[in-house]
């Protein structure tokens, strides 16, 4: 039996400020509906994810702000730095892990996989890190 992670629910303090966030990104559109006064679910979905987030009103006890270290996988990990600079993200620099420094400055000098990321957040604090994956490991 596959168990596929479809949608992650974010907490949000204002949820136009994060739509806009989010579609700034170039993330897709997947709903935003309105329930009631109370209710209303936006679901954005990143370039080429199987998966998708969600937030709104009434979704999540959780406070704003409070997700972190929510993975996204990109192949070129200075180019996806610099595309969300240009889009006015505050981006931190590439950084990579080596013995004794988990946060080494610039990408992994091998540009080995799984070993080069950046990390923003959106407008609540939700935290994100940019992942280099360049070779799957087997059985992924």
């Amino acid at each position: 039996m596959d168990f596929k992670l479809e949608v992650v629910t974010l907490a949000v303090s204002d949820v136009d400020r994060a739509k806009a966030f989010y579609s700034g990104l170039g993330w897709r559109e997947d709903a935003d509906i309105t329930i009631s006064e109370t209710s209303r679910i936006v679901q954005l979905t990143p370039p080429g994810s199987p998966a998708s987030i969600q937030f709104g009103l009434g979704l999540t006890s959780a406070q704003p702000g409070s997700a972190e270290r929510m993975y996204l996988v990109v192949d070129d990990i200075e180019k996806a730095r610099a595309e969300l600079a240009a889009g006015g993200v505050n981006v931190s620099e590439v950084f990579h892990r080596e013995p004794g420094n988990p946060q080494a400055s610039g990408p992994d000098p091998e540009h080995t996989t799984y070993n080069s990321f950046a990390s923003f957040q959106d407008p609540d604090g939700n935290g994100w890190l940019l992942q280099e994956i360049t070779t799957r490991l087997p059985g992924r």
